[in-house]
């Protein structure tokens, strides 16, 4: 058995960190800023242990300056500063944590807030993703320090010599090179800056060499963004402001969640809901992560479930499990609880909505509606918690929960629930159930198909029954005992159609001589089928016409008084009327029906 230690040839890492530690180019600035933060978050740290001694009205602040045609970029912040002896330990050290270290040395006398941003003790060389040669100018808080200079071309060599600076603080300068020439034009550097460090906790400054102008610049950032501040403490004009000013989106979202947790985990952020179109493909949410106010990541499905990234707004999470690139979280059972908390909180505010202030809930669910029943669908767990916040809109345009409509219909039409997927084309079959007061729902959108299976499964004994899936009970006259067999054989030789399925029933409402219906399972299959590509051939053969043996002109076939001809033409034309109020005509049959109905007319104006 042979025994060692693991090496490292150094001439490797730095190309490793350039090529593939980090997901994008633009991390660099992320990473600069925060470790300048963390700099100026120490020596507040040390002045409150007594171990820095600050004026009481010390302004802290980090600076960006670009200078295109020196084709350079510094950051320069007033913090903890770095001895020579200091910058041969974190940064001639790759993987050594100067945040690590402070938080380790004074983790007993640290309290919760003003959090270190820094773990892995890597960020620092993201700046040889976009530099050629970097190089630190920086001086120790620590009285008596000499200032201390570094350089670096990007290889296994560096240089430490005496610096120059006279106040305490680092100036990092990246010579940029080929990777970074983007960042030398003054709005792509300042995008990205307000992109990752838009809510860091310290004033940061933009500067331009190139610019004239003396006056004084404004913070790029917000150090004290709305979601830092108790729910009871912001105005419904407060979160307006900060939606827009976060996503760009100047109309108006329709409600919030402020979330504000300290344990078992820590957690704060705002999700708002954003008018919802009603096909998803268009719908384009957008919820930004942050750690101690840097910006990570859009939309990670790890902490975030798919359906509620529909939303948009802001979370921050000071314990979230990162690698070492802060881009992509490590799975692990603390992410898991954190998704299953942002459910339940979102869960929790629509059923509130729903109960206590319903009025504006049912205004809000033509807009949220899609959202609500794709996080149904793809997770049960959240089903169960808001299904008292799920709403079904009449055709009257009232809104039942599942309970109501029952309620409501059940005495009439039992455990069932009726809907329409078009109004226009399902008019008459409306008209029948209205007639007997029972209401129809609309579920007219591609994701009503699974989300009515799905329901289906989860709620014992309810069935979703289409408006044109069969004829209720509850619109039949009587019960007729008659065969038929007659009329019914006359009608299939008369329309051509003998394989169709042809049965006569008594209608309460007489005035409609014959409908068509299709059953809820074959209609089903067919538009899953379509939203899966998979034919399931015609459904023609499954369709059933019922003639309404209360109707005049049914009754007049079925005396049999008519001639060949004109008996030919009645059932043509019930036949396709019945075709009309359930679809469309084929337009060689809708040719033959406007030809038809003119010889009717004229017949009866004669």
């Amino acid at each position: 058995m042979e025994k060692g230690n693991l090496s490292i040839n150094s001439e490797n890492i730095l190309p490793i960190i350039k090529k593939w530690l980090y997901s994008d180019v633009d991390i660099f600035v992320r990473e600069l800023i925060s470790n300048a933060a963390d700099a100026i978050v120490k020596l507040t740290r040390l002045d409150s242990l007594g171990e820095a001694n600050l004026p009481p009205d010390e302004d802290f602040a980090i600076h960006v300056v670009l200078d295109k045609e020196g084709r350079t970029i510094k950051f320069i912040d007033n913090g903890v500063g770095m001895t020579a002896e200091e910058i041969k330990r974190y940064i001639n050290q790759i993987a050594f944590s100067g945040a690590e270290d402070f938080v380790n040395k004074y983790k007993d006398k640290m309290e919760a807030d003003g959090e270190i941003i820094g773990h892995f003790g890597l960020g620092f060389y993201s700046s040889f993703m976009a530099a050629d040669r970097v190089t630190i100018n920086t001086l120790s808080y620590t009285e008596g320090a000499a200032p201390a200079f570094w350089s670096c071309d990007g290889g296994i060599d560096y240089e430490i010599s005496e610096g120059t600076r006279s106040e305490r603080g680092t100036e990092i300068t990246l010579h940029i090179g080929e990777d970074g020439e983007e960042f030398l034009e003054d709005y792509a550097l300042r995008s990205v800056m307000k992109k990752y460090c838009g809510f860091i906790p310290v004033n940061i400054y933009f500067e331009n060499a190139a610019s004239k102008s003396e006056e004084k610049p404004e913070p790029i950032n917000d150090k004290s963004p709305l979601w830092l501040k108790k729910a009871g403490d912001c105005t419904d004009e407060e979160y307006k402001k900060f939606y827009h000013q976060v996503f760009m989106d100047f109309s108006e979202p329709l409600f919030w969640i402020h979330l504000n947790m300290d344990y078992p985990f820590r957690l704060k952020g705002i999700l708002y809901f954003p008018r919802l179109k009603h096909e998803l493909e268009s719908i384009e949410g957008q919820v930004k992560l942050y750690s101690n106010q840097v910006f990570v990541a859009d939309n990670i499905k790890e902490v975030i479930p798919e359906f509620l990234l529909l939303l948009k707004g802001v979370m921050d999470c000071p314990d979230l499990p990162l690698n070492v690139s802060r881009s992509f979280l490590q799975n692990d059972g603390y992410v898991e609880k954190l998704s299953g908390y942002i459910v339940r909180k979102v869960a929790d505010k629509l059923t509130s909505l729903a109960k206590n202030d319903r009025g504006n809930y049912n205004k809000y669910w033509d807009d949220i509606n899609q959202f609500i029943k794709y996080g149904c669908v793809r997770e049960n767990d959240f089903y169960e918690k808001c299904k008292e916040a799920v709403l079904y809109k009449s055709t009257k345009g009232e809104y039942f929960t599942l309970a109501e409509y029952l309620e409501r219909n059940e005495e009439k039409i039992g455990k069932k629930l009726v809907y329409t997927n078009d109004i226009e084309k399902q008019s008459q079959y409306i008209r029948l159930f209205a007639e007997q007061d029972v209401d129809c729902m609309v579920l007219s959108t591609r994701l009503d198909v699974p989300f009515t299976t799905h329901i289906e499964a989860l709620e014992e004994g309810l069935r979703f029954s289409r408006i044109d899936s069969e004829l209720s009970e509850i619109v039949k006259a009587e019960e007729d005992s008659g065969s038929h067999k007659e009329l019914i054989s006359l009608f299939k030789e008369n329309i051509g159609e003998k394989k169709l399925d042809v049965e006569v029933q008594n209608f309460k409402n007489s005035t409609i001589p014959a409908m068509i219906f299709l059953s809820e399972e074959s209609r089903r299959a067919e538009e899953m089928g379509k939203m899966y590509g998979i034919s399931f051939g015609d459904n023609k053969n499954t369709e059933k016409l019922v003639l309404n043996g209360a109707n005049e002109l049914v009754k007049i076939l079925e005396e049999g008084s008519l001639d060949e001809a004109d008996s030919k033409v009645l059932c043509e034309h019930i036949w396709d009327l019945a075709a009309l109020s359930h679809g469309q005509l084929s337009p060689e049959r809708m040719e033959r029906f406007v030809e038809r109905s003119g010889v009717i007319l004229r017949e009866f104006v004669r």
